[in-house]
């Protein structure tokens, strides 16, 4: 009966929406991510990927909590006059995460701009099997739960009590996931939105694995960019979006208005 504590019952609460929070942009990446297979196998990717990533969290949850000061250890040291940096096991899963994440958001970003139909375009982008969506989703959900399962087992050492938070926070982004799929679908005009909120992610994934591996550039330390900086950055970015949006419409009405006036 000590789980159903006052103590424990917040402490879950403050875990979920802790889940919550760190899983927006996870949530950005899989609607992405699955938008590379074909239309009917969509929403099965998404719910496969997350469902197979609350099991795989689960696990990772257990090992970390067992041996944490294994990830946390540096097991590579570089000490000259141009770089230094002691890499870590966390270090290095953050900065290949965010280097993935970067490359993605690079990549379509410049597809986007490529001088093709919009169906054109779709049918390249097109280019995975469901099995090979679901292990890319899979694998990035872990290494974006990473800072959240560490900051879980700072708020509390009870694993019960951190599991069922992976658990309920999974079923939270399986609900979600179709919903924000189904919105970018409907706003296409908010698909560049999202590939600058993922290429953002990748800055800041980078910038924090440069700091937790101690990475110097001619005795210049990388600083790891703030979840408060970041969004921050994301809010202005919506803000800039939505305004540009209504302004484009407003000189699209000016222009129909103006055509009309000299036709008649």
């Amino acid at each position: 009966m000590d789980f159903f504590s006052i103590h424990n019952l917040l402490t879950l609460l403050m875990l979920i929406l802790l889940q919550a929070v760190l899983g927006f942009d996870n949530l950005l990446y899989i609607s992405m991510e699955s938008k590379r297979v074909v239309e009917s196998e969509r929403q099965r990717v998404r719910r496969l990927g997350i469902g197979i990533a609350i099991v795989l969290r689960i696990l990772l949850l257990f090992v970390l909590t067992q041996a944490i000061g294994y990830f946390q250890e540096a097991f590579v040291h570089v000490d000259t006059f141009a770089i230094r940096f002691a890499l870590s096991g966390h270090a290095l899963i953050v900065l290949v995460g965010g280097g993935f994440i970067l490359y993605t958001a690079v990549k379509e970003i410049f597809h986007m701009l490529a001088p093709v139909d919009l169906e054109e375009r779709e049918a390249a982008a097109t280019q995975r099997t469901p099995a090979q969506a679901v292990t890319v989703i899979v694998l990035m959900n872990l290494v974006f739960s990473f800072d959240s399962i560490l900051g879980a087992i700072a708020l509390t050492k009870n694993f019960v009590t951190m599991a069922i938070a992976v658990v309920i926070s999974g079923l939270l982004m399986i609900w979600l996931a179709d919903r924000v799929s189904a919105f970018l679908q409907k706003n296409r005009m908010y698909e560049v939105l999202g590939l600058f909120v993922l290429l953002l992610v990748g800055v800041m994934l980078l910038s924090e694995g440069g700091h937790l591996a101690h990475l110097e550039f001619f005795e210049f330390p990388i600083e790891a960019m703030s979840k408060s900086t970041f969004y921050f950055v994301i809010a202005v970015l919506v803000v800039v979006d939505v305004v540009q949006g209504r302004y484009q419409k407003k000189l699209l009405a000016e222009r129909n208005n103006r055509s009309m006036e000299i036709e008649t």
